[in-house]
């Protein structure tokens, strides 16, 4: 049986934010015990009971896990397309539909090595608690 889903953020268009989407074909080789969903910020989620996330985070120097949206700075927000991940988690909360959640998230400057190493280190963790 497989556990919830681990949603994937990224655009393979644009190289800082491309890293979760290049390591997916080794995570889903690795973890098989997972499902790994491509997701965009912009449709619109079936939310499960805790979001597990892994996304690119521009301003980290090295992988990080975030389980609160206070750990974020606001952005400018002028086009459809600035509004992003966090964006879309903050709409959520404030309508009280935010579930628990886990992002790992990714510095732009990282090797798909380290990149892998990382994730694959923090969902052994999420799923041994």
């Amino acid at each position: 049986m497989r556990q919830q889903p681990i949603w994937i953020f990224g655009n393979p268009d644009f190289a800082p934010d491309a890293m979760p989407l290049k390591i997916l074909p080794q995570l889903k080789q690795r973890l098989p015990q997972f499902e790994f969903v491509v997701k965009d910020p912009h449709e619109e989620w079936v939310l499960p009971p805790r979001l597990i996330i892994i996304d690119t985070i521009k301003g980290i120097k090295s992988p990080l896990v975030v389980t609160s949206l206070e750990a974020f700075k606001n952005s400018p927000r002028i086009t459809m397309h600035d509004f992003d991940l966090i964006t879309n988690l903050r709409w959520l909360a404030k309508l009280n539909r935010l579930p628990p959640f886990i992002i790992i998230g990714l510095p732009i400057q990282i090797t798909l090595p380290a990149a892998l190493s990382a994730v694959v280190q923090q969902l052994n963790l999420i799923s041994s608690s």
